[in-house]
């Protein structure tokens, strides 16, 4: 059974930092096949893209809202992805899932075939 599980989800003000993280797991999910992604959805809104990076790592994408505050990264060996969060503002309050597509430009269309289950990001003003 292939899993996506996040984690370091929590409050925290305005202006501040936190690093978001997502195991994947599963005996035939080939991490490093797959362009990785952070979505999140916040109270009465759709599900939109933040970042992407391809399977390689050498790439990636983000939103306008995010570019130059957030940093995704991930580590293969570990089948980990991460999103470094910097200067955050309320508007980033939201659920944020990790997901994993076929490519990075696939992804960032919202085309996944593994969904998280999300963690929560509550920024204080």
């Amino acid at each position: 059974q292939v899993q996506l599980v996040e984690s370091g989800g929590g409050l925290v003000q305005a202006g501040g930092s936190l690093k978001l993280s997502c195991a994947a797991s599963g005996r035939t999910f080939s991490f490093s096949n797959y362009a990785m992604g952070w979505f999140r959805q916040a109270p009465g809104k759709e599900r939109e893209f933040v970042a992407v990076i391809t399977w390689s790592g050498t790439s990636t994408s983000y939103a306008d809202s995010v570019k130059g505050r957030f940093t995704i990264s991930r580590d293969n060996a570990k089948k980990m992805v991460y999103l470094q969060m910097n200067s955050l503002k309320a508007e980033d309050t939201a659920v944020y899932y990790c997901a994993a597509g076929p490519s990075g430009p696939s992804v960032r269309r919202g085309t996944v075939n593994i969904w998280g289950q999300g963690t929560q990001l509550t920024v204080s003003s």
